[in-house]
This record gives structure tokens, C-alpha cells and sequence, in this order.
């Protein structure tokens, strides 16, 4: 099974969700999900969501997480089947672009880091609004990768390596940025949407968010940058941490729409 660009492991994810813990909870009161409810998770991954939604829906509703990788499926169920929720969380290996379920059967749905992979995200966006019931409410959460910044003396590097990223290294690296307009254009109600920082002060953390040696090793090859620039952009970064002053920032969106 070919993965899309930006394909990231499950350790990654792991690592990633605790790192946006607060934000994932944010995507579950957005979704407003209460006990009895069917909810839809798409882009599952291992299973870190669907196991949260599962507490707050409990036994008598329901709980289904979608992954394109059967691999990320696999790690879902024994997570499922090792938390004791098995009975109400089911995952399903799927094209995001063709949803396996009626028109109007979930509650509400959600989505998060997702879109950023996605090369037709209107169609994605459509199929979560079809299995939404009307007056049910679609959730997406996802990062706008060209706001990221970091503060160091080798800008014209920063903002080569920031633009390789977003634009060659993912499907929809401004996918933050796109989705107002495009619950907008899907036709959504009560369409909102929040704006949320996120910055750090750890190279290292950093350096995994952006999968820093994937994406060094990739703008070598390319030509996008040379070798004694990178030497030079990872001095001054190692220089920055060293001394307590390395910072690097950036946002995610959450955009809320409801079903007509």
C-alpha cells in the first residue's frame, strides 16, 4: 500500500499527542458528543481518539475510526481491545475520500492532522459531511506548515527549508490556512473557527515535529539547499539550544461547521 507524503509512524503520533493533548480534547468538545452517540474519527491512526471519544460516548453509543494504513488499523483494535472498549469502538481500514457507511449515521465526526495529507481534501470534507446526520457536527483540526518559524541567524536557510516542506514534502502543506473556505463552500452552518499557537523552546522536539532528518536528507538531494547551508543552519540551531535561546513557533486551525 503506497502512503501519502508526509507519512509519519505510530511512535510519531504517540509522541505528537501528547505534545497536543489540550488541542485534541478542544476537537472533542467541538464535536459536542454526549452518551448514546455515534462518532466518527477519520484518519484513526493508532487509535489515540477513538479510545477518548469511547469515555464519553460509553457503552451505549458508539465509536468508529477510518485509517487509509492497515497497519494503523491493527494498532487501533488491540488498543481498543486492550482499554476494555472493544465492544463499542471498531476501526476500518478506508479511503477517506469514500467513506464505508450511510448518509447521516454518525452523531458527529471528526478529523485531525489529516487534511495535511489529503490531495482532494473537498472531497474528504464532503464525505464527512454525507455520514454527518443533519444538525450533527463536523470537526477537522489540522497545521498550517508555512506559518512555521523559527528564530535563527540563517533566515534565507529557515525559510527554504519551511517552503521545501510545506510544498513538496506534503500533499496540502497549507491545509490549516483552507479550511474555513472550504466548509464554507461544502455548504456548512455555523461554520467558527480557532486560531492556536504553538511554539517551543526544545531542538530536539522541534526536530521531531518536522522529521528534520527526513526532510534535511530530501533538500540535499533535491538541491534545495547545500551541504555547508545545512551545516550552517544546524550550528547556529545547536548554538541556540545550547544557550537557552532556540524558539520556534507555529499554529494549528480548528474549523467547526454543523450539517444542514
Amino acid at each position: 500500500m503506497d502512503m501519502p507524503k508526509g507519512y509519519v509512524d505510530p511512535e510519531y503520533l504517540q509522541a505528537m499527542g501528547k505534545f497536543l493533548g489540550s488541542l485534541k480534547e478542544r476537537t472533542y468538545s467541538s464535536m459536542q458528543a454526549k452518551a448514546g452517540d455515534k462518532v466518527l474519527d477519520v484518519g484513526c491512526g493508532p487509535g489515540i481518539d477513538t479510545i477518548a471519544l469511547s469515555r464519553i460516548v460509553g457503552s451505549t453509543g458508539q465509536v468508529f475510526g477510518v485509517d487509509y494504513d492497515n497497519g494503523m488499523i491493527t494498532k487501533s483494535e488491540q488498543h481498543a481491545q486492550k482499554e476494555g472498549v472493544s465492544a463499542w469502538v471498531k476501526h476500518k481500514q478506508a479511503d477517506a475520500s469514500s467513506l464505508p457507511f450511510d448518509t447521516g449515521y454518525f452523531n458527529s465526526c471528526r478529523s485531525e492532522r489529516l487534511f495535511q495529507h489529503l490531495l482532494n481534501p473537498a472531497m474528504t470534507l464532503n464525505e464527512m459531511t454525507r455520514v454527518t446526520k443533519v444538525g450533527g457536527t463536523v470537526v477537522v483540526l489540522d497545521t498550517d506548515w508555512g506559518a512555521i518559524s523559527t528564530d535563527t541567524n540563517e533566515i534565507d536557510i529557515e525559510r527554504k527549508l519551511n517552503r521545501f516542506y510545506t510544498e513538496q514534502m506534503l500533499n496540502n502543506g497549507f491545509s490549516g490556512r483552507q479550511l474555513y473556505r472550504l466548509f464554507k463552500k461544502q455548504g456548512l452552518g455555523n461554520v467558527s473557527f480557532e486560531v492556536f499557537p504553538l511554539s517551543t523552546t526544545n531542538y530536539a522536539l522541534s526536530r521531531q515535529i518536522i522529521d528534520m532528518d527526513k526532510l534535511e536528507k530530501e533538500a540535499i538531494a533535491k538541491n534545495i539547499i547545500t551541504e555547508d547551508e545545512l551545516l550552517r543552519y544546524q550550528t547556529d540551531s545547536e548554538q541556540a539550544d545550547a544557550e537557552g535561546v532556540y524558539f520556534s513557533h507555529g499554529s494549528m486551525i480548528l474549523v467547526t461547521g454543523q450539517k444542514k
